[in-house]
């Protein structure tokens, strides 16, 4: 599998798109677009990219989720390859396919897990591939570097689903990767998330502080 950055040449606000395709780029792999954007010259960036001889250049589209920095772009990319797109919202336009929780779908010339990761949006999903231990994110905000945060119970259940598989690599909806103790990230995030339950049950549960240190001298 080969994972290659799409960078346009526009000034204009969009997320990361990834182009993967496979390790030979055979006849059988699925060239597939994570995300498209929304800078209309990744076009161009496409068509210059070399995506296997006799192949389409794009066979697929995934969309991590339906806001419009990472879906701007798809009309265009409908028109130019004709890909087949997929997404777990229903409400994006020129979706062929829904995907589902716990599916697995072909991308480039390996197997992918498809995860529902709701927290920075209710149909955002994550792409999780055992073999090399790639995982695309989206927007989801799987870093959470310090407590006292809220967090939704379906974001913890997903977090705690990465947290589970063999994560190695991280791909981002903005930003650079990790290509480095990803995995531990993503243990320290969770970590941080129980911390902010934690303080905020425990605020509940004592919501005026110590009362024996706030009365006057003198009273009991």
């Amino acid at each position: 599998m080969k994972v290659i950055d799409i960078k346009g040449r526009n000034n204009v606000y969009s997320s990361n798109v990834y182009l993967v395709t496979g390790d030979w780029k055979k006849l059988e792999d699925l060239n597939t677009l994570i995300d498209v954007g929304g800078d209309p010259s990744i076009l161009d960036t496409i068509d210059r990219t070399s995506t296997g001889v006799g192949k389409n250049k794009i066979d697929q589209v995934i969309l991590t989720h339906s806001h419009s920095d990472h879906t701007s772009n798809l009309s265009l990319i409908r028109e130019r390859y004709r890909p087949k797109v997929f997404a777990y919202s229903p409400f994006i336009e020129g979706v062929d396919q829904l995907l589902s929780h716990g599916e697995r779908i072909r991308i480039g010339d390996r197997m992918f897990e498809v995860i529902h990761t709701p927290g920075h949006s209710s149909d955002s999903v994550s792409l999780f591939n055992d073999d090399e231990g790639v995982l695309f994110v989206g927007d989801t905000p799987v870093v959470i570097r310090t407590a006292g945060g809220s967090y939704e119970a379906n974001f913890i259940t997903a977090l705690k689903m990465l947290c589970r598989r063999r994560v190695h690599t991280i791909y981002f909806g903005h930003g650079e990767p990790i290509t480095k103790n990803a995995h531990a990230v993503l243990l320290a995030s969770l970590k941080n998330v129980h911390r902010s339950m934690m303080a905020k049950a425990m605020a509940l549960a004592h919501p005026e502080g110590n009362v024996e240190e706030s009365r006057p001298a003198g009273q009991s």
